[in-house]
């Protein structure tokens, strides 16, 4: 048996529950109380009628139930059913039950050896004592010695008694079963009521417990407001009311704080822009310099025009990055992806010579509403980071299928959440390798900004190290179009997964 799970359902099992166990106390309590009353009152009757019935039998034995004399006057004063026995050295002589009926006498009765037993061992000492005959049923039995030294045996049958004590408890379990059944729904609901803000508190913790609160503006939900804060329960409310107010206020706080951390990577990258641009470009005019320059001085000014070079392809990421945490909307035009697909791999061919990079792609161009840029980064940074993080010889396979929905061709749908028109089902990218795999360890943080591998390990598979910013921007344009990118990886098999709305029949704005 299962106990209930709720607070309310608990409550009200307990409380009729303790209902029940006072209702079989008091119920037990009346019903033992009226058979000892009743069988007290039949005591005062087997005193009152004496062993003038059973001192009766002794003349005449064996008496037939039409008898005149004065036996007939005697069972007269006796009440139906009333019981008589004469036990002579510890053998019934005689034994007789008064009928019913005005007039109808005595009837013999016929006792068998076990009955005889229990009379023979019955105290003379003239108390009522509860004994089954099987001929007649359950007697309330008293035996006295009399003159002859024999043994009169008076008994009145207990029928009344158990009959007002079987009726007394089927009256009580109707009356209990009622009276529990109505406490039950009246405690549900008197529980119910009680438990109101309780439950309110529960309907919005499991609304905030559906927030995402990771980052971004959050909404809380309303407070619960319970209005008696002397009850536990309406402490209980008011306390979460105080952590919810203490939430939002950290909550703003901390999306203040990623505003102005925004503001100043995208203020930063886009001051920064001219600089660096700047910085590359006298390095570039002094290496075309005619005159003769030391082989050291002309070391340098490439040093600073690839580091230039490189630190303006991170500015342009982190401005990227900013534009897409400000949710600034991408490009929205068809996209041939197939195309941009084939360009990537031939620009990934001619970076990674070493690599093998093997296509898998559907007979039909496939298209998808999009920024063609931005795809082309996503594309352009899944194969760099094949190709850097996998030795020479490794196969990198680059496959792109569009997967339909169940029952939803070509029709109008939902794609992870985002909708976006008429859909015909999700384009699916796979960049697949059988490289080392990447470390558990920087699995599930892979697509934050600034991760990178192992440097050491970089270098053994003839790769170089990166800013970290790659991947962060292949999930942030991923999800700037409605999509998701996923990672599956282990030694000797790794796999991005890109997953796009598709394009069911788009017209551009």
């Amino acid at each position: 048996m299962s106990l209930p799970h709720t607070l309310r359902a608990r409550l009200t099992a307990g409380l009729v529950v303790l209902l029940a166990v006072s209702c079989a106390a008091v119920g037990v309590a009346a019903v033992v109380e009226l058979d000892g009353f009743l069988t007290g009152r039949l005591d005062q009757q087997l005193r009152a009628a004496g062993v003038r019935f059973p001192a009766s039998l002794e003349h005449g034995g064996t008496l037939p139930s039409d008898h005149d004399g004065d036996e007939d006057g005697d069972t007269r004063r006796q009440a139906p059913g009333t019981f008589g026995a004469r036990l002579v050295a510890g053998a019934v002589t005689n034994a007789a039950v008064v009928a019913t009926g005005h007039g109808a006498g005595t009837v013999t009765v016929s006792l068998s050896e076990r009955d005889a037993r229990r009379l023979a061992a019955l105290p003379t000492d003239g108390e009522g004592r509860t004994t089954e005959l099987s001929s007649l049923g359950d007697y309330r039995m008293m035996a006295i010695r009399g003159r002859d030294g024999d043994v009169l045996v008076t008994g009145l049958p207990t029928e009344s008694v158990e009959a007002a004590v079987h009726r007394l408890e089927l009256v009580a379990a109707i009356v209990f079963g009622a009276a529990l059944a109505v406490a039950g729904v009246a405690g549900a609901l008197w529980v119910r009521w009680s438990l109101r803000p309780l439950s309110r508190v529960a309907a919005t913790a499991t609304r905030v417990s559906e927030l995402s609160l990771s980052s971004g503006e959050v909404a809380l939900p309303p407070r619960v407001r319970e209005s008696d804060p002397r009850s536990e329960v309406g402490r209980v409310a008011g306390a979460f009311d105080a952590m919810l107010g203490h939430v939002e206020d950290a909550l703003t706080k901390r999306h203040a704080s990623e505003e102005r951390l925004r503001s100043f990577a995208a203020d930063a990258s886009h001051e920064l822009r001219t600089p660096v641009a700047s910085i590359r470009g006298h390095a570039e005019l002094a290496l075309l310099h005619p005159d003769p320059v030391p082989r050291k001085v002309v070391r340098a000014l490439e040093r600073i025009e690839a580091e230039a070079a490189r630190m303006g392809e991170v500015v342009d990421d982190l401005l990227l990055l900013a534009r897409l945490d400000a949710g600034r909307p991408l490009e929205r035009r068809p996209v041939d992806l197939t195309r941009l697909v084939l360009d990537a791999v031939t620009d990934a061919q001619a970076a990674g010579p070493g690599h093998r990079w093997a296509l898998e792609l559907s007979e039909e161009p496939v298209t998808v509403p999009g920024d063609a840029h931005r795809l082309h980064q996503v594309l352009a940074n899944l194969l760099a980071n094949a190709r850097l993080h996998t030795p020479a010889g490794s196969t990198v396979t680059i496959s792109l299928k569009t997967d339909a929905p169940a029952g939803d061709e070509a029709g109008t749908g939902t794609v992870g959440g985002t909708v976006s028109g008429r859909v015909s089902g999700t384009v699916v990218l796979e960049v697949h390798d059988d490289g080392p795999g990447v470390p558990a360890d920087i699995r599930p943080k892979v697509f934050e900004r600034f991760t990178r591998a192992d440097r050491r390990r970089t270098e053994d598979v003839g790769g170089g190290a990166g800013a970290g910013l790659g991947l962060s921007i292949v999930a942030a344009v991923a999800e700037a179009h409605g999509g998701s990118v996923t990672l599956v990886s282990h030694p000797g098999s790794t796999t991005f997964t890109v997953r796009l709305p598709a394009d069911g029949g788009y017209s551009p704005d």
